[in-house]
């Protein structure tokens, strides 16, 4: 299955946003998808407050990490990513994209999610 579908359907099963990137990607790190889950809950909402980085993009920047680093930083990749997400989704705070202050959404969650996992698996396979 597209890794960027089973975001989504993980996300329809309960999991935040975050999380739903970081579940579907599990096959891509040592750790299991209890434990994926378990870094990604408090990263909902924009960290809960919808004022914060969207949980979708935090969780693609947390496989990121999780692939590449090898004790140094990796703020190219990260920038890059970060443009990526912001290019297709409009915004990468959470409040922005849900149009929380304008009422106009530039990206509802599953396409974030989808996107976000995607573009990992883009990467990563």
């Amino acid at each position: 299955m597209e890794r960027g579908k089973k975001a989504v359907e993980i996300h329809h099963q309960g999991y935040n946003c975050c999380q739903s990137v970081l579940v579907s990607c599990a096959d891509l790190t040592d750790l299991t998808e209890e434990k994926l889950a378990c870094l990604g809950a408090g990263f909902l909402g924009g960290m809960a407050t919808a004022k914060g980085t969207c949980g979708a993009l935090v969780g693609a920047q947390i496989i990121m990490g999780l692939k590449e680093f090898k004790g140094k930083q990796l703020p190219g990749k990260a920038r890059d990513l970060c443009q990526a997400f912001e290019k297709h989704c409009g915004a990468v705070i959470c409040g922005d994209i849900k149009g929380k202050e304008t009422g106009k959404v530039l990206c509802p969650c599953d396409e974030c999610i989808r996107f976000a996992a995607q573009t990992i698996e883009e990467v990563y396979g």
